[in-house]
């Protein structure tokens, strides 16, 4: 088991649906981020959720339903610069800080996130 994998059983599903809930209501704030999305936000906060409850451990219903994420590629459409990157992850630490998880998960959490937003960088 990867160290991801424990986030599951530490925090569980309905703390991962809350961090995504919270994540869309900072994009939804956010005019740089709120942008780069369709009117209708659901969508893309189930599939969000769907892809963080696996990575996180939980079940594999993202794989089942929309194949390997490859993270990079399906965010090409978008220039993603150093900015871009900072305005989605401190959207998604301002989540994670509302979430309110044990320390122990946080960190964990924290890093991952901080090193999917560096990897997504297109553009400089």
């Amino acid at each position: 088991m990867n160290s991801f994998q424990s986030i599951y059983e530490l925090i569980g599903e309905d703390q991962i649906r809350q961090l995504t809930r919270h994540f869309y209501r900072e994009v939804a704030q956010n005019q740089a981020l709120r942008k780069l999305y369709p009117e209708d936000l659901e969508p893309a906060e189930r599939r969000l959720f769907l892809f963080l409850l696996q990575v996180f451990g939980g079940p594999q219903t993202y794989l089942e339903e929309r194949g390997h994420p490859r993270l990079r590629m399906r965010h090409l459409d978008w220039k993603i610069d150093p900015g871009m990157r900072d305005h989605w992850l401190n959207a998604m630490l301002t989540a994670l800080d509302k979430l309110k998880p044990k320390q122990h998960a946080k960190e964990l959490m924290m890093g991952y996130f901080i090193k999917v937003a560096n990897h997504m960088i297109n553009h400089e």
